[in-house]
């Protein structure tokens, strides 16, 4: 018969591999592009033509539809509440992006639209009806994954988009921020280019201050994940140009007010920046 100081061994044991085995929290809000334009009862129906590009583009972004998942395994620190981007704060992101593309002399408008517009799993449908509410022919769609790990463990965020996957690895108290900008012909359901933007916050607060500091790390984790996509958008932008180039079969442009080509807008922006950059010219 076992001894009262063993059978207090054991239970000392068994507390000591619950608290380890569930100490730890996590919450996780996340967004996705596959989600929102691929669901599975519509995917297969979904065939990209070649695209139609009329020039200079009227050009919309948008947030797509997202969720927030909490999940708390500590017994001792409770759960720590950390909301979502608020709508606020989705179209101050979305103006920092907007104003980047407005720099480029081929976009002739861009259009922020707000989340409520954007149905969840609303595919191309719901984008033909952004197209037709806001005149545009281009959607620049934002998404995103934000994943917050506190007290002991290992914190481990895998993110896939369509061409591959990010996997981040962290520790405790960590914020670890992806963001992507996807940028997709409408009426041909292509996509151009893509953009993807990273963070990573370290923390170390204590419980007193610890739902403060994981709301200020997860609001400086996507102001810094987006500047990273942002820098991005111009690598990305002019290597779409080059496959334009490359692959002038592969798309199809078309000047507002009339005119098309393959490439004719490339060549009129190159020739426009040589003749601005060009010194003037003396009399003789």
């Amino acid at each position: 018969m076992p001894t009262r100081s063993f059978v207090n061994t054991l239970l000392v044991l068994l507390a000591t591999i619950l608290l380890i085995g569930c100490a730890g929290q996590q919450m996780r809000t996340k967004s996705s592009v596959v989600d929102y334009l691929y669901p599975k009862e519509k995917a297969t129906r979904i065939q990209p033509s070649i695209p139609r590009l009329t020039l200079p583009a009227k050009i919309g972004i948008a947030f797509v539809p997202g969720s927030t998942q909490a999940s708390s395994h500590n017994i001792w620190a409770g759960r720590v509440n950390v909301e979502s981007l608020t709508e606020r704060e989705k179209m101050q992101l979305l103006d920092k992006v907007a104003a980047h593309f407005k720099k480029y002399d081929f976009v002739t408008s861009i259009e922020v639209i707000p989340s409520a517009y954007l149905t969840p799993q609303g595919s191309f449908a719901n984008l033909d009806q952004i197209k037709t509410m806001y005149d545009i022919d281009i959607i620049a769609l934002v998404s995103h994954d934000q994943v917050q790990f506190v007290d002991t463990g290992m914190l481990s965020l895998s993110y896939w988009t369509l061409v591959g996957a990010y996997v981040v690895a962290g520790e405790k108290n960590d914020t670890s921020t992806l963001m992507d900008t996807a940028v997709y012909d409408i009426d041909s359901r292509k996509m151009l280019f893509r953009a993807p933007g990273m963070s990573q916050i370290k923390g170390s607060s204590t419980p007193i201050n610890l739902s403060e500091e994981l709301r200020d790390a997860a609001t400086e984790g996507f102001r810094e994940a987006t500047g990273d996509m942002v820098r991005n958008l111009d690598l990305q932008l002019e290597r779409f140009r080059e496959k334009i180039k490359e692959q002038p079969e592969e798309y199809k442009i078309v000047h507002r007010g009339g005119g098309g080509g393959s490439a004719g807008w490339l060549l009129g922006i190159l020739l426009l920046a040589l003749l601005r950059a060009a010194p003037a010219r003396m009399p003789s």
